[in-house]
Protein backbone atom coordinates (compact mmCIF):
# COMPACT_ATOMS: atom_id res chain seq x y z
CA UNK A 1 0.00 0.00 0.00
CA UNK A 2 1.16 3.53 -0.72
CA UNK A 3 0.95 6.65 1.42
CA UNK A 4 2.14 7.60 4.87
CA UNK A 5 0.97 5.91 8.08
CA UNK A 6 -1.56 7.48 10.40
CA UNK A 7 0.48 9.48 12.91
CA UNK A 8 -0.50 9.82 16.57
CA UNK A 9 1.75 12.33 18.31
CA UNK A 10 2.25 13.10 22.00
CA UNK A 11 3.98 16.26 23.24
CA UNK A 12 6.20 15.21 26.17
CA UNK A 13 7.78 18.48 27.29
CA UNK A 14 5.74 18.68 30.49
CA UNK A 15 6.79 15.15 31.46
CA UNK A 16 9.96 13.88 29.79
CA UNK A 17 11.18 17.46 29.50
CA UNK A 18 10.55 18.96 32.91
CA UNK A 19 11.60 15.82 34.81
CA UNK A 20 15.24 16.60 33.94
CA UNK A 21 14.99 20.33 34.70
CA UNK A 22 15.26 22.29 37.97
CA UNK A 23 12.92 20.94 40.64
CA UNK A 24 12.17 24.49 41.82
CA UNK A 25 10.26 25.59 38.72
CA UNK A 26 6.98 26.95 40.10
CA UNK A 27 3.54 25.48 39.56
CA UNK A 28 2.48 28.82 38.12
CA UNK A 29 5.15 28.64 35.42
CA UNK A 30 4.24 25.05 34.61
CA UNK A 31 0.60 26.10 34.23
CA UNK A 32 1.66 28.94 31.91
CA UNK A 33 3.54 26.40 29.81
CA UNK A 34 0.82 23.77 29.50
CA UNK A 35 -1.83 26.42 28.79
CA UNK A 36 0.35 27.85 26.02
CA UNK A 37 0.89 24.38 24.56
CA UNK A 38 -2.88 23.92 24.51
CA UNK A 39 -3.20 26.85 22.10
CA UNK A 40 -0.85 25.49 19.42
CA UNK A 41 -3.06 22.88 17.78
CA UNK A 42 -1.33 19.88 19.39
CA UNK A 43 -3.81 17.05 19.92
CA UNK A 44 -2.20 15.11 22.78
CA UNK A 45 -0.14 16.55 25.63
CA UNK A 46 1.45 14.60 28.47
CA UNK A 47 0.98 16.69 31.61
CA UNK A 48 3.49 14.85 33.79
CA UNK A 49 3.98 11.80 36.00
CA UNK A 50 2.25 10.65 39.17
CA UNK A 51 5.38 9.23 40.76
CA UNK A 52 7.28 9.44 44.04
CA UNK A 53 8.75 12.92 44.63
CA UNK A 54 11.69 11.22 46.35
CA UNK A 55 13.21 10.22 43.00
CA UNK A 56 11.47 12.67 40.70
CA UNK A 57 10.98 15.88 42.74
CA UNK A 58 10.11 17.81 39.56
CA UNK A 59 6.74 16.00 39.57
CA UNK A 60 5.93 16.67 43.22
CA UNK A 61 3.38 19.35 42.26
CA UNK A 62 1.27 17.21 39.92
CA UNK A 63 -1.97 17.52 41.90
CA UNK A 64 -1.71 21.33 42.01
CA UNK A 65 -0.76 21.48 38.33
CA UNK A 66 -3.77 19.48 37.19
CA UNK A 67 -6.09 21.48 39.44
CA UNK A 68 -4.73 24.75 38.09
CA UNK A 69 -4.32 24.39 34.33
CA UNK A 70 -7.04 25.20 31.80
CA UNK A 71 -7.83 22.15 29.65
CA UNK A 72 -8.99 22.84 26.12
CA UNK A 73 -11.72 20.73 24.48
CA UNK A 74 -10.46 18.37 21.80
CA UNK A 75 -7.05 17.77 23.40
CA UNK A 76 -6.11 14.51 25.13
CA UNK A 77 -4.19 15.19 28.33
CA UNK A 78 -2.26 12.08 29.29
CA UNK A 79 0.01 11.09 32.16
CA UNK A 80 2.45 8.46 33.37
CA UNK A 81 1.95 6.34 36.48
CA UNK A 82 4.07 3.38 37.53
CA UNK A 83 1.99 1.76 40.27
CA UNK A 84 -1.55 1.59 41.62
CA UNK A 85 -0.99 4.54 43.95
CA UNK A 86 -0.07 6.68 40.96
CA UNK A 87 -3.07 5.49 38.95
CA UNK A 88 -5.35 6.22 41.91
CA UNK A 89 -4.07 9.80 42.11
CA UNK A 90 -4.61 10.24 38.38
CA UNK A 91 -8.14 8.85 38.46
CA UNK A 92 -9.12 11.66 40.81
CA UNK A 93 -8.39 14.06 37.92
CA UNK A 94 -10.03 12.07 35.13
CA UNK A 95 -11.37 14.14 33.43
CA UNK A 96 -9.72 16.49 32.50
CA UNK A 97 -7.03 13.82 32.18
CA UNK A 98 -7.86 11.16 29.64
CA UNK A 99 -8.90 7.78 30.97
CA UNK A 100 -6.15 5.21 30.74
CA UNK A 101 -6.74 2.63 28.04
CA UNK A 102 -5.79 -0.82 29.27
CA UNK A 103 -3.23 -2.31 26.91
CA UNK A 104 -1.35 -5.49 27.65
CA UNK A 105 2.24 -5.73 26.46
CA UNK A 106 5.33 -7.79 27.19
CA UNK A 107 8.40 -5.61 27.67
CA UNK A 108 12.13 -5.99 28.00
CA UNK A 109 15.20 -3.79 28.20
CA UNK A 110 17.98 -5.22 26.04
CA UNK A 111 20.48 -3.63 28.45
CA UNK A 112 20.46 -5.43 31.78
CA UNK A 113 22.49 -2.58 33.32
CA UNK A 114 19.95 0.08 32.31
CA UNK A 115 17.08 -2.13 33.48
CA UNK A 116 18.56 -2.17 36.96
CA UNK A 117 19.45 1.52 36.98
CA UNK A 118 16.04 2.60 35.66
CA UNK A 119 13.57 0.13 37.20
CA UNK A 120 15.58 -1.70 39.88
CA UNK A 121 14.80 -4.95 38.07
CA UNK A 122 17.09 -7.25 36.13
CA UNK A 123 16.42 -8.31 32.56
CA UNK A 124 15.69 -11.82 33.87
CA UNK A 125 13.03 -10.42 36.20
CA UNK A 126 11.44 -8.57 33.30
CA UNK A 127 11.26 -11.79 31.27
CA UNK A 128 9.78 -13.64 34.23
CA UNK A 129 6.91 -11.14 34.24
CA UNK A 130 5.81 -11.85 30.67
CA UNK A 131 3.64 -14.84 31.54
CA UNK A 132 1.75 -12.89 34.19
CA UNK A 133 1.07 -10.04 31.76
CA UNK A 134 -0.30 -12.48 29.19
CA UNK A 135 -2.43 -14.22 31.84
CA UNK A 136 -3.92 -10.87 32.85
CA UNK A 137 -4.78 -10.25 29.23
CA UNK A 138 -6.51 -13.60 28.97
CA UNK A 139 -8.47 -12.95 32.17
CA UNK A 140 -9.70 -9.65 30.71
CA UNK A 141 -10.70 -11.20 27.42
CA UNK A 142 -8.35 -9.26 25.17
CA UNK A 143 -7.80 -10.40 21.59
CA UNK A 144 -4.81 -8.18 20.76
CA UNK A 145 -1.50 -7.83 22.58
CA UNK A 146 1.69 -5.83 22.26
CA UNK A 147 5.42 -6.19 22.75
CA UNK A 148 8.20 -3.66 23.15
CA UNK A 149 11.95 -3.33 23.62
CA UNK A 150 13.80 -0.58 25.44
CA UNK A 151 17.26 0.48 24.27
CA UNK A 152 16.94 -1.82 21.26
CA UNK A 153 19.97 -0.63 19.27
CA UNK A 154 22.62 -0.35 21.94
CA UNK A 155 23.77 0.50 25.43
CA UNK A 156 26.27 2.97 26.83
CA UNK A 157 27.45 0.15 29.14
CA UNK A 158 27.30 -3.00 27.04
CA UNK A 159 27.60 -1.83 23.43
CA UNK A 160 25.59 -2.41 20.27
CA UNK A 161 22.74 -4.92 19.90
CA UNK A 162 22.14 -6.70 16.61
CA UNK A 163 18.93 -7.10 14.65
CA UNK A 164 19.23 -10.85 15.23
CA UNK A 165 19.16 -10.26 18.99
CA UNK A 166 16.06 -8.07 18.69
CA UNK A 167 14.24 -10.53 16.45
CA UNK A 168 15.00 -13.45 18.76
CA UNK A 169 13.50 -11.59 21.71
CA UNK A 170 10.47 -10.47 19.72
CA UNK A 171 9.97 -13.99 18.39
CA UNK A 172 9.93 -15.39 21.92
CA UNK A 173 7.37 -12.81 23.05
CA UNK A 174 5.23 -13.24 19.93
CA UNK A 175 5.12 -17.01 20.38
CA UNK A 176 3.99 -16.69 24.01
CA UNK A 177 1.10 -14.45 22.93
CA UNK A 178 0.24 -16.84 20.08
CA UNK A 179 0.23 -19.82 22.46
CA UNK A 180 -2.33 -17.92 24.55
CA UNK A 181 -4.53 -17.37 21.49
CA UNK A 182 -3.85 -13.62 21.37
CA UNK A 183 -2.67 -11.81 18.24
CA UNK A 184 0.17 -9.30 18.54
CA UNK A 185 -0.79 -6.08 16.71
CA UNK A 186 1.39 -3.50 18.51
CA UNK A 187 5.13 -3.10 18.80
CA UNK A 188 7.28 -0.44 20.47
CA UNK A 189 10.84 0.80 20.63
CA UNK A 190 12.06 3.08 23.43
CA UNK A 191 15.58 4.39 22.93
CA UNK A 192 16.61 6.40 25.99
CA UNK A 193 20.32 6.04 25.22
CA UNK A 194 20.12 7.56 21.70
CA UNK A 195 21.57 4.63 19.76
CA UNK A 196 19.00 4.82 16.93
CA UNK A 197 20.37 5.05 13.38
CA UNK A 198 18.05 5.55 10.39
CA UNK A 199 19.37 2.65 8.29
CA UNK A 200 18.99 0.26 11.23
CA UNK A 201 15.49 1.52 12.00
CA UNK A 202 14.52 1.01 8.37
CA UNK A 203 15.90 -2.54 8.32
CA UNK A 204 14.21 -3.40 11.61
CA UNK A 205 10.75 -2.16 10.71
CA UNK A 206 10.96 -3.83 7.31
CA UNK A 207 11.80 -7.15 8.96
CA UNK A 208 8.89 -6.85 11.38
CA UNK A 209 6.37 -6.08 8.65
CA UNK A 210 7.61 -9.02 6.58
CA UNK A 211 7.62 -11.50 9.44
CA UNK A 212 4.50 -10.47 11.35
CA UNK A 213 1.88 -8.85 9.10
CA UNK A 214 -0.54 -8.68 12.04
CA UNK A 215 1.57 -5.85 13.53
CA UNK A 216 0.29 -2.53 12.23
CA UNK A 217 0.74 -0.28 15.27
CA UNK A 218 4.28 1.03 15.85
CA UNK A 219 5.45 3.22 18.74
CA UNK A 220 8.82 4.99 18.40
CA UNK A 221 10.18 6.83 21.44
CA UNK A 222 13.53 8.12 20.19
CA UNK A 223 15.96 10.23 22.16
CA UNK A 224 18.21 12.47 20.10
CA UNK A 225 21.46 12.63 22.04
CA UNK A 226 23.48 11.82 18.91
CA UNK A 227 21.40 13.85 16.47
CA UNK A 228 19.85 10.98 14.49
CA UNK A 229 16.30 10.74 15.86
CA UNK A 230 14.57 12.91 13.25
CA UNK A 231 16.31 10.96 10.48
CA UNK A 232 15.17 7.74 12.15
CA UNK A 233 11.58 8.97 12.16
CA UNK A 234 11.93 9.72 8.46
CA UNK A 235 13.20 6.16 7.93
CA UNK A 236 10.06 4.86 9.62
CA UNK A 237 7.91 6.99 7.33
CA UNK A 238 9.66 5.36 4.35
CA UNK A 239 8.82 1.85 5.56
CA UNK A 240 5.32 2.19 7.02
CA UNK A 241 2.27 2.84 4.87
CA UNK A 242 -1.33 3.97 5.08
CA UNK A 243 -2.37 0.68 6.68
CA UNK A 244 -0.14 1.35 9.68
CA UNK A 245 -0.28 3.60 12.73
CA UNK A 246 2.89 5.37 13.84
CA UNK A 247 2.98 6.74 17.39
CA UNK A 248 5.63 9.39 18.03
CA UNK A 249 6.70 11.37 21.07
CA UNK A 250 8.71 14.59 21.10
CA UNK A 251 9.41 17.57 23.36
CA UNK A 252 9.27 21.30 22.68
CA UNK A 253 12.79 22.54 22.05
CA UNK A 254 14.06 18.97 22.44
CA UNK A 255 13.82 19.54 26.23
CA UNK A 256 14.36 16.10 27.71
CA UNK A 257 16.94 13.82 29.22
CA UNK A 258 17.54 10.72 31.26
CA UNK A 259 19.31 10.59 34.62
CA UNK A 260 19.89 6.83 34.31
CA UNK A 261 21.63 6.54 30.93
CA UNK A 262 24.80 8.52 31.63
CA UNK A 263 23.93 11.45 29.35
CA UNK A 264 21.61 13.59 31.49
CA UNK A 265 20.10 16.49 29.52
CA UNK A 266 22.24 15.51 26.55
CA UNK A 267 19.80 12.63 26.03
CA UNK A 268 17.37 15.13 24.55
CA UNK A 269 14.45 14.23 22.30
CA UNK A 270 13.44 15.41 18.86
CA UNK A 271 12.20 18.99 19.13
CA UNK A 272 8.46 19.05 18.52
CA UNK A 273 8.73 22.11 16.31
CA UNK A 274 11.35 20.37 14.14
CA UNK A 275 9.20 17.25 13.83
CA UNK A 276 6.03 19.17 12.98
CA UNK A 277 7.91 21.28 10.44
CA UNK A 278 9.29 18.19 8.70
CA UNK A 279 5.88 16.49 8.60
CA UNK A 280 4.21 19.60 7.16
CA UNK A 281 6.89 20.01 4.50
CA UNK A 282 6.42 16.35 3.55
CA UNK A 283 2.73 17.00 2.98
CA UNK A 284 1.53 15.44 6.24
CA UNK A 285 -1.00 17.76 7.85
CA UNK A 286 -0.48 18.31 11.59
CA UNK A 287 -3.01 21.00 12.52
CA UNK A 288 -0.23 22.75 14.46
CA UNK A 289 0.49 26.48 14.23
CA UNK A 290 4.29 26.40 13.97
CA UNK A 291 4.69 30.06 14.86
CA UNK A 292 2.68 29.67 18.05
CA UNK A 293 4.67 26.53 18.85
CA UNK A 294 7.96 28.40 18.46
CA UNK A 295 6.73 31.06 20.88
CA UNK A 296 5.98 28.31 23.40
CA UNK A 297 9.57 27.09 23.01
CA UNK A 298 10.78 30.62 23.81
CA UNK A 299 8.50 30.62 26.87
CA UNK A 300 9.95 27.27 27.95
CA UNK A 301 13.49 28.67 27.63
CA UNK A 302 12.48 31.56 29.86
CA UNK A 303 10.99 29.17 32.43
CA UNK A 304 13.86 26.65 32.56
CA UNK A 305 16.48 29.40 32.39
CA UNK A 306 18.62 28.17 29.50
CA UNK A 307 18.49 27.75 25.71
CA UNK A 308 16.83 24.64 24.32
CA UNK A 309 18.04 22.51 21.46
CA UNK A 310 15.70 22.63 18.47
CA UNK A 311 16.38 24.27 15.12
CA UNK A 312 13.06 25.65 13.88
CA UNK A 313 12.71 27.65 17.10
CA UNK A 314 15.90 29.48 16.11
CA UNK A 315 15.73 29.78 12.30
CA UNK A 316 11.95 29.66 11.96
CA UNK A 317 9.94 27.50 9.57
CA UNK A 318 10.62 27.73 5.86
CA UNK A 319 9.22 31.21 5.18
CA UNK A 320 6.23 31.27 2.85
CA UNK A 321 3.64 33.77 1.73
CA UNK A 322 3.50 36.74 4.12
CA UNK A 323 6.46 35.38 6.09
CA UNK A 324 9.09 35.88 3.39
CA UNK A 325 11.92 38.04 4.73
CA UNK A 326 12.33 41.73 3.81
CA UNK A 327 14.94 41.83 1.03
CA UNK A 328 16.86 44.81 2.38
CA UNK A 329 17.02 43.65 6.00
CA UNK A 330 20.44 44.29 7.64
CA UNK A 331 23.07 41.72 8.50
CA UNK A 332 21.64 39.06 10.84
CA UNK A 333 24.32 37.56 13.07
CA UNK A 334 22.90 36.59 16.47
CA UNK A 335 20.22 34.16 17.58
CA UNK A 336 18.29 37.05 19.04
CA UNK A 337 18.32 38.92 15.73
CA UNK A 338 17.20 35.75 13.94
CA UNK A 339 13.93 35.89 15.89
CA UNK A 340 12.73 38.50 13.39
CA UNK A 341 10.65 35.76 11.73
CA UNK A 342 8.17 36.34 14.57
CA UNK A 343 9.27 39.58 16.24
CA UNK A 344 9.73 41.60 13.06
CA UNK A 345 12.25 44.45 12.55
CA UNK A 346 12.56 45.19 16.27
CA UNK A 347 14.60 41.96 16.60
CA UNK A 348 17.41 43.44 14.52
CA UNK A 349 17.08 47.13 15.36
CA UNK A 350 20.49 48.80 15.13
CA UNK A 351 22.11 45.96 13.16
CA UNK A 352 24.62 47.13 10.49
CA UNK A 353 23.31 47.39 6.94
CA UNK A 354 25.56 47.81 3.88
CA UNK A 355 22.71 48.46 1.46
CA UNK A 356 22.72 52.02 0.16
CA UNK A 357 19.39 51.57 -1.62
CA UNK A 358 16.40 49.27 -1.24
CA UNK A 359 16.86 45.82 -2.83
CA UNK A 360 14.32 44.87 -5.48
CA UNK A 361 14.00 41.70 -7.55
CA UNK A 362 11.88 40.35 -10.38
CA UNK A 363 11.36 37.31 -8.15
CA UNK A 364 9.67 39.47 -5.54
CA UNK A 365 7.33 41.93 -7.27
CA UNK A 366 5.62 42.47 -3.92
CA UNK A 367 8.43 43.12 -1.45
CA UNK A 368 6.23 43.71 1.61
CA UNK A 369 6.50 41.16 4.39
CA UNK A 370 3.85 41.29 7.09
CA UNK A 371 5.79 39.48 9.74
CA UNK A 372 2.97 39.29 12.26
CA UNK A 373 0.58 37.56 9.89
CA UNK A 374 -0.48 34.03 10.83
CA UNK A 375 1.14 31.15 9.00
CA UNK A 376 -0.75 29.98 5.94
CA UNK A 377 -0.64 26.23 5.62
CA UNK A 378 -0.09 25.16 2.00
CA UNK A 379 -1.45 21.69 2.71
CA UNK A 380 -5.06 20.71 2.32
CA UNK A 381 -6.57 20.01 5.70
CA UNK A 382 -7.66 16.35 6.03
CA UNK A 383 -10.26 15.24 8.53
CA UNK A 384 -7.78 13.76 11.01
CA UNK A 385 -4.77 15.93 11.91
CA UNK A 386 -1.81 14.44 13.72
Amino acid sequence: MAGYPKILHTEEGMRDGLQIENKNISVEDKIRLIDALSETGLKEIAVGSFVSPKWTPQMACMDDLVRGFHPKPGIRYTYTALNEKGFERARAFTPPLSARIAEYSTKIDLCDVFAQRNTNRTQAQQIAGWAKQIEKGQENGITEGGMSISNPWGSNWTGEFSQEQRMLVFDRMYQMWADAGITVTRIGFSDAMSWNMPHQVERQLTAIKERWPSITDFNLHFHNGRGTALASVYAALRVLDCGDTLRLQSCIGGMSGCPYCGNGRAAMMVATEDLMHMLEEMGIYTGVDLYKLVEVVWLAEEIVGHPLYGHVSKAGPRPRFDHLYPMDMPHIETLEQAKHFILGPKAYAGAPSPWTAPITSFQRPDCQSRQSAPIKNPQTDPSEPV
